[in-house]
């Protein structure tokens, strides 16, 4: 069971824990079952039960035959997969029967193309930046998680890699050829560590037969320089899309007070003005303690701003909240917001610049 898939209103990527399982278990000669609901869990021999998301809802009182796992369990303390099950290719028609249900139900066949075309897995594990808030903050290196042969299948179009940190391997070049090699467009999901690009990288990267947008992080302002100036090399090699995640309401001191809250969105507009400036998109990312801020609704309407590409290239934070009706609550935090800390006006009035 993908507890994300019963448990969320939208699932886009299939679990690959699940995948790996499911492939282990059907060479061993066992039925599997994909289950899509907690019905009855006890009528077999044994149920897996995998979750990425800490909040996704699971009922506490599962029946023995149950083993559950992942970061949406245990987060940092998961335990890691047995090395035959790890390192098993993924039974990547495990959602067919449910991606056919969708479509039948009407669902756009694009909502399922990870589902569908795309070979998915690990180069490396692990990253080096130990940042408080990450899930891989207990890895002290980057380590090679398993060749491209271990989870690629000839007949789906694209792969998808989930590294942590691609580039702080020594042997990316290597890795980056063999992705290269097979002709496929290929994408790092998790996104790549801008602030280890150099010119090589760049060219390589860039000239590749690359998968969508390329996607970096923005978490600290204290990067602003270090970023700004790996954009600006970005930007010698490509103009194509570069998306950032942007971490907000997380408070690297952990006081989490009133002063950190008002720091907290002028830096958050600090770097949104630094990626319009270049014409790069953030994707705003809101660690949870946000909504105990006072500036809640701030901090939700600025998310739905720029997570929004379409309203985020044409229209400035005031115009969107104007958009939406002076009733709305996005109108009326960006109002508050403006009150009460009057030097978030000029950014409140920025526009992505025009080509």
């Amino acid at each position: 069971m993908d507890a994300d898939l019963v448990g969320r209103k939208k699932h886009r990527f299939p679990n690959l824990v699940c995948m790996k399982l499911s492939g282990y278990h059907k060479d061993k000669g066992d039925k599997v079952t994909l289950l899509t609901d907690y019905s009855s869990l006890d009528s077999f021999d044994k149920v897996y039960i995998a979750k990425v998301f800490t909040d996704t809802f699971v009922p506490p009182d599962l029946p023995s035959n149950t083993v559950i796992g992942g970061t949406g369990f245990f987060y940092d303390r998961a335990e890691p997969l047995p090395y035959d099950i790890e390192h098993h290719f993924p039974d990547y028609h495990l959602y067919d029967d449910w991606v056919e249900d969708r479509l039948l139900k009407g669902d756009r066949a694009k909502n399922f193309a990870f589902y569908r075309d795309a070979s998915i897995g690990y180069l490396t594990r692990g990253c080096f930046r130990h940042c408080s808030f990450c899930v891989n903050k207990n890895y002290g290196r980057i380590s090679r998680s398993s060749e491209l042969s271990e989870f690629l299948d000839k007949d789906r179009k694209k792969i998808v890699l989930l590294d942590d940190n691609f580039f702080g391997h020594p042997d990316w070049r290597k890795m980056l050829q063999e992705l290269r090699d097979t002709g496929k467009p290929f994408q790092f999901r998790q996104g790549l560590d801008e602030r280890l690009l150099d010119d090589e990288k760049c060219e390589i990267l860039f000239s590749s037969k690359y998968d969508g947008e390329f996607i970096f992080a923005f978490d600290n302002i204290k990067d602003a320089a270090i970023i700004e100036n790996k954009i600006k090399l970005a930007r010698k090699h490509t103009l194509s899309v570069m998306r950032f995640y942007v971490l907000c309401g997380f408070d690297w001191d952990e006081k989490w007070d009133s002063a950190f809250w008002r720091q907290d969105l002028m830096d958050l507009f600090a770097r949104i003005e630094i990626l319009m400036r270049y014409r790069c998109l953030p994707y705003i990312m809101r660690f949870n303690r946000y909504q105990e801020s006072p500036y809640r609704e701030a901090y939700i309407a600025i998310a739905r701003w720029c997570n929004q590409p379409g309203m985020f290239k044409k229209l400035s934070l005031r115009e969107f909240a104007e958009k939406n009706g002076e009733r709305s609550g996005c109108f009326k935090a960006v109002r508050n917001l403006e009150m009460n800390i009057p030097e978030a006006r000029h950014y409140i009035n920025l526009k992505f610049p025009e080509k």
